[in-house]
């Protein structure tokens, strides 16, 4: 059966679901649907929008979750090979950084798996794939499944949480992301951690707390270029108490990875220290026991390593760098006051998009674009010039893939996307 007949097929089933859902008899069912009934779903198998969105109300579902089931709900043939086989197949992938890979392996996995053991392992192979991606919203969806098989290993289990808050962490759910990490930090301060696996979702469990943390304090600062008020000066206060948590959590997380680094051979880990101690710099500032000053040049200087990202190794230690930028343009925005704030924040947003070119990664393009607005609307603000940003068709791809990824970017991209003159190709 092809594709498009086996769309259509399961559209027809989802008509009959609607009907019965509803207690419609057929004539009441077209009405609903605004169709013919002798048209109700199309020959191509391709419904249009207006369809989904009548199905959708009809059956109470989301209206992605319609689109989900119809186009994707029939896996082409995974070319075979038992469990074991295509597991090691998708870690391959997942090594090379071939996500696209590592998603098709990871449908093939679910496809193959017959126990609740293997179907976890197969979505977290799954969502590392659309996290690879900057899809973090399925990766969540992905792990959310994983969670409720049962019974689990305890260590697998651990690891679903671990990606589960990291997930929850890319897509700004900061409640979310820092009760998940939180449970697994208590859990192995009562219990230390003897493996190697239980060490590193400690350090991740600590490395997401303290990051959350440090979010909070942007919440709760007071505004930079004007004397607090009594309500601002009770803002900062909070925003200290924010920062000496993520100071305890990222510190004590930096030492962790560097001691895992240097155990294990692994400098991946030491990547991701790095970048606990990059947004240490930005804690110190708030707490005030950090120069801004100071900071920024300390940003710059880390730069030079990765002056060319397209000639950098790919890795953790890159990204580091890409998060060190956004950390100097928080400091920048909180602490600094014009010009020197929009020539620091230009050039680390600037970079901080390089690194994430080079990456593919949609997390650092989220911040940079959203912080490269708020510096524009800020200048706006303060001095009355509007200064124009001018867009190529490849910005416009990427803004446009961010808005996809992120909701909570949605309404800043269109804001860009409506505010910049978009060059025409040529």
């Amino acid at each position: 059966m092809s594709l498009p007949e086996a769309r259509r097929n399961r559209l027809f089933r989802f008509v009959d679901l609607a009907r019965v859902y509803r207690g419609w008899n057929r004539q009441q069912l077209a009405q609903h649907l605004g169709r013919d009934l002798s048209k109700v779903v199309p020959d191509s198998g391709n419904p249009k929008l207006d369809l989904v969105v009548a199905l959708a109300e009809a059956l109470d579902w989301n209206v992605g979750d319609v689109v989900q089931c119809v186009w994707d709900g029939v896996a082409e043939p995974s070319g075979g090979g038992d469990f074991a086989e295509l597991d090691a197949r998708a870690l391959d992938a997942h090594r090379a950084g071939d996500w696209r890979r590592l998603v098709a392996g990871g449908e093939a996995l679910v496809a193959a798996a017959s126990t609740p053991t293997e179907r976890a392992r197969a979505l977290n192979r799954l969502a590392g794939g659309h996290d690879g991606l900057g899809r973090h919203t399925r990766s969540l969806e992905c792990l959310r499944e994983a969670l409720t098989m049962r019974p689990l290993p305890p260590g697998l289990e651990t690891m679903l949480r671990i990606n589960l808050a990291g997930a929850h962490y890319a897509l700004w759910h900061d409640v979310e992301a820092r009760a998940t990490a939180h449970e697994i930090a208590e859990r192995f301060e009562a219990a230390p951690p003897a493996d190697r696996l239980g060490r590193v979702a400690q350090a991740f469990a600590l490395m997401y707390r303290g990051q959350c943390a440090r979010r909070a304090i942007a919440g709760e600062w007071g505004a930079a270029d004007e004397a607090p008020s009594a309500g601002e000066a009770r803002g900062n206060a909070a925003a200290r108490e924010h920062a000496r948590a993520a100071r305890a959590d990222l510190e004590r997380a930096a030492s962790l990875f560097s001691r895992l680094a240097r155990e294990f051979g692994d400098d991946s880990y030491g990547g991701v220290g790095n970048t606990c101690r990059g947004a240490l710099l930005e804690v110190g500032c708030a707490l005030g026991e950090v120069d801004p000053l100071d900071a920024v040049a300390t940003v710059t200087e880390a730069l030079g390593g990765v002056e060319d990202p397209q000639l950098a190794p790919p890795g953790d230690w890159l990204e580091s760098y890409g998060w060190w930028c956004i950390y100097g343009c928080n400091v920048a925005m909180r602490h600094l006051q014009d010009p020197k704030l929009h020539r620091a924040v230009a050039i680390f947003s600037n970079k901080a998009i390089e690194i994430a070119d080079r990456l593919g990664n949609w997390s650092l393009r989220e911040r940079a674009f959203s912080l490269e607005h708020d510096r524009r609307t800020r200048l706006e603000r303060s001095t009355g010039f509007d200064p124009e940003w001018v867009l190529d068709e490849e910005d416009v791809r990427t803004i446009a893939g961010t808005m996809g990824r992120f909701p909570s970017f949605r309404d800043t991209g269109w804001r860009i996307l409506s505010q910049a003159r978009i060059l025409e190709p040529a």
